[in-house]
This record gives structure tokens, C-alpha cells and sequence, in this order.
């Protein structure tokens, strides 16, 4: 089932994870697939410094649905926009203890998300499959490929926070219980793995501020970004809205 847009803001979800039923159907549709695209155009894109073919044929790898790209161009219009000075800074315990198990299945989130996202992971023996010791990684941030391996280089991989935990704060999360904003910081259906650099580099940025450097994955970016704000009723700067929007302007369907 597809997310859908909320007809008003709900300052504060309940303490599980509002996406959680929703979650598979979300990373179905966004998770990127390798497809082809013929493309005449060779105009140059507006504001990318690209070739339009270059831009669409990348966007072809990454191909969302049609009806969640409606879903999330009309999500977009009913996000709140921020007017109100933001809260304090936030501290990263507000979002309770990295990566918990919220989901009781015995293996902590980030291990969760390395073995939905990676490709021929192997797993420690004696962990009951949960610790993973390796494996490659498509990043979607980048479009490189990168193999993973635990040990020193382990940062090489991280799991990203696709509406970072610092913006979703501003947006709405301070106002949030405790256990609602754990829930929301282990949300499989906001979390990607990723290079890490690329992660770092992202920080606490909104749409606004950060989209990933790999062209062809902003329109899946932004369609996770703008159904995950509306399923927990964040809100968004008007900068944030209308980069969103630019985002959502350059998707292939399905």
C-alpha cells in the first residue's frame, strides 16, 4: 500500500512507527532498479549543468512509480512550511539509543538495513544472521559501487536518516515523546545505506540545503523525503518545498 498524504498536521504520532506497515511498499518503490531509457533531447537541464539525455537516462536507473510520485507531489502541497523560529539544538539521545531493536526481531537496526541494502552479504556465525561481516554496496547517493567489510573501514558504509534526524527536530520531532521519536530514528522506510562520505557531507541538511550528488537518484530522494514528512507530519521551509519540488520535476515512472 502507498503512502498517502494527510489531510492536517498531527503534532505527535503515537510510539510505534507510523510507516512500519507501510515500510516494504516504500522501499519497493524507491529502492533503485537498472533500467534503460532512450532519450532525443540534448538540450542542457536547467540548473544541473547537464545534458537533458544525461540527466534522464540517470534518472532512468532509479525509476519511481507514477502513483507515488502523485502521492508525493500532492503531499508536498499539504506539508506545513515552517514560520516559527526553530527549537533549540538537538542532542542525539532525544532520538533514544542508536539503532535499537524496535522491531524485536533480535538484530539491531543498522544490521537490519546492511542486509536489506547490501548484496552477497555473509553474517558473523552465532548471531542468528544479524552482524554483517560484508558485502556490496549499490549507493544511491553516488552511483558508485563499494564493497563493505567490518572492521576499520566499516564507515566506509553508513545508514542514513533520509529526513536527517536534525531536520526532522526543527520540523516537528521536538514536540514528540520519547518513544515516538525513537520509533521515527529506526524507521526502516528512512533509512538507506550509503557512502559514508556522502552521509557525512549531508549531515543535518535539508532539500534545501543538500541533494544527493548523484543526479539521477534526486526525484526517488525526494519522493522518500516528502512521503516520510507527511506520514509524521513535519513540516518544511519554503526553500525546502520548492527544491522538493524541482526534485520531484525530474522523475522517470513506472
Amino acid at each position: 500500500m502507498a503512502l498517502r498524504p494527510r489531510a492536517h498536521r498531527v503534532p505527535a504520532p503515537p510510539a510505534g512507527a507510523l510507516l512500519t506497515a507501510r515500510a516494504d511498499a516504500v522501499r519497493a518503490h524507491l529502492r533503485a532498479r537498472r533500467t534503460s531509457l532512450c532519450v532525443l533531447a540534448l538540450c542542457v537541464a536547467t540548473g544541473t549543468g547537464l545534458p537533458a539525455w544525461t540527466q534522464a537516462r540517470s534518472a532512468a536507473r532509479y525509476p519511481v512509480h507514477a502513483e507515488d510520485l502523485a502521492l508525493a507531489r500532492g503531499a508536498l502541497a499539504t506539508l506545513d512550511v515552517r514560520s516559527r523560529p526553530p527549537p533549540e539544538p538537538y542532542e542525539r539521545d532525544e532520538f533514544g539509543q542508536a539503532w535499537a531493536d524496535v522491531d524485536r526481531n533480535g538484530c539491531d537496526t543498522r544490521n537490519d538495513v546492511l542486509r536489506r541494502d547490501l548484496t552477497g552479504t555473509t553474517t558473523k556465525p552465532g548471531t542468528r544472521g544479524c552482524l554483517v561481516l560484508d558485502g556490496t554496496l549499490d549507493d544511491p547517493y553516488t552511483g558508485r559501487r563499494m564493497v563493505f567489510e567490518r572492521g576499520p573501514s566499516s564507515g566506509d558504509v553508513q545508514v542514513d536518516h533520509v529526513v536527517a534526524l536534525g531536520d526532522a527536530w526543527v520540523a516537528g520531532a521536538a514536540g514528540w515523546t520519547d518513544a515516538a521519536r525513537t520509533a521515527f530514528a529506526n524507521d526502516p522506510a528512512n533509512l538507506l545505506a550509503v557512502e559514508g562520505r556522502a552521509n557525512q557531507d549531508k549531515g543535518a541538511a535539508d532539500a534545501s540545503q543538500w541533494l544527493p550528488p548523484n543526479v539521477g537518484y534526486r526525484c526517488a530522494y525526494a519522493v522518500r523525503q516528502v512521503l516520510v514528512k507527511s506520514a509524521y507530519g513535519l513540516s518544511v521551509t519554503r526553500d525546502e518545498q520548492r527544491a522538493l519540488a524541482g526534485a520531484l520535476g525530474g522523475c522517470v515512472t513506472t
